[in-house]
């Protein structure tokens, strides 16, 4: 006997809201989850019941050396059993199929309520899924059954206060060659805000001062952590996105990023909610130091679906810049323009730095992921150019009036 038991299962989406970025129709709380099972037989085939099962849940699982580690938590679970319309039902309730014939069972469901869902995400070591289950249960024969799965999103508002707040930090390292000390390399820097969207700019203010006698490269990149957990063990991976760099910052010199970006490329949003999976985002702005470990400052980022809408945004670069100012250990209140160009008794070198230390090292290092190496250099400044005073007259009433 040969059943060819449904051949087509499609659900069909009565609230859908968008698309994910593969163009993949996806559901979120409270949708309606609808759509029809397809049966076609080529015997007789007696049905006692169909059902339907509603799943959702977050697994977990990898080796730890000889342990076998694995978690699951159900965040969806919904079963009914759906019937024939106008079908003759058998006096033990079964429904008999004839061969020749297509029947449909139609069937329904809403998806739980925000905050009882967590959204779609497939890992190496772990995923969140969501699937339905068809069911037919025969008389005298095992039961068969297919699956669908399907896309949840949960919305993420980056316009949220936490989301639109700033972020700020600074790092420093103390160096030392052939254990003489060998000055310091430091950052500082700040974005306007946390939250960002797919195909946003992140604007980045940094502060990079290098009081050791080597050539550094100041970089930053999106970062990407997934952590799971599972029987009280964690495992971590972690990844490198988009990637933009600086000029090299030589010996006794700094350099200043201001609204240097970097743009968020295609990627899944900040997986929140879920016990055992997180995907966090972040900032990192590091310098490559040759022969020594990075400098790494990471600034929190979270990725969200609902883009920045751009209200709100004036009232916190004000405020922020005020905290800023006010905030005796923050250093970015020079990393701001100043309103008009200085006079030349003004003039400072700012890119230097006092008492820098004589290069140690004469070398070249070609990754571009590690920075130079120098000779001590004979730093020479020009003056500033030479200017003359230009006056203007006219004339008023046969006079001559100085304008």
């Amino acid at each position: 006997m040969r059943v060819l038991y449904m051949q087509q299962f499609r659900l069909c989406i009565h609230r859908q809201h968008a698309q994910s970025g593969n163009g993949i129709a996806f559901y979120s709380s409270g949708d309606k989850v609808a759509g029809n099972i397809v049966v076609e037989v080529s015997e007789v085939t007696k049905v006692s019941a169909m059902r339907v099962f509603g799943i959702g849940c977050a697994k977990v699982e990898y080796a730890k050396g000889k342990h076998r580690c694995r978690e699951d938590i159900e965040y969806l679970k919904y079963e009914d059993t759906v019937y024939l319309d106008h079908q003759t039902r058998d006096s033990n309730g079964s429904v008999t199929l004839r061969p020749g014939n297509r029947y449909e069972y139609m069937f329904g469901f809403e998806l739980p309520h925000a905050g009882q869902l967590v959204s779609s995400y497939k890992g190496k070591f772990g995923c969140v899924q969501y699937y339905v289950r068809a069911m037919m249960e025969r008389t005298s024969q095992p039961a068969l059954q297919c699956e669908k799965h399907f896309e949840v999103e949960e919305p993420l508002d980056v316009n949220t206060p936490d989301l639109l707040a700033p972020a700020a930090g600074t790092k420093e390292k103390k160096l030392t060659c052939m254990f003489i000390p060998d000055g310091h390399v430091s950052i500082s820097a700040k974005i306007d805000r946390k939250g960002f969207c797919e195909g946003e700019d992140i604007c980045i203010n940094a502060k990079f001062e290098n009081t050791c006698s080597r050539i550094v490269v100041p970089k930053a990149a999106i970062m990407v952590k997934h952590t799971y957990q599972a029987n009280g063990r964690t495992k971590v991976l972690g990844q490198k996105l988009s990637v933009v760099r600086g000029n090299h910052i030589i010996s006794g010199m700094c350099d200043m990023w201001q609204g240097k970006t970097i743009r968020v490329p295609r990627l899944k949003p900040s997986l929140l909610g879920c016990d055992i999976i997180h995907v966090d985002y972040a900032l990192r702005i590091y310098v490559h130091i040759p022969g020594s470990d990075k400098v790494v400052l990471d600034l929190p980022l979270v990725i969200g679906t609902i883009p920045f809408n751009g209200f709100g945004s004036r009232t916190n670069s004000m405020s922020s810049q005020a905290e800023s100012l006010n905030t005796p250990s923050s250093s970015f209140g020079s990393l701001r323009l100043p309103s008009q160009p200085p006079s030349y008794s003004n003039i400072s070198l700012d890119c230097r730095i006092d008492s820098p230390l004589t290069p140690l090292l004469v070398d070249y290092v070609a990754d571009e992921d590690e920075g130079l190496f120098m000779r001590a250099p004979e730093l020479w400044y020009p003056p500033p150019p030479a200017y003359s005073e230009v006056r203007r007259w006219r004339i008023e009433d046969g006079h001559l009036t100085d304008i």
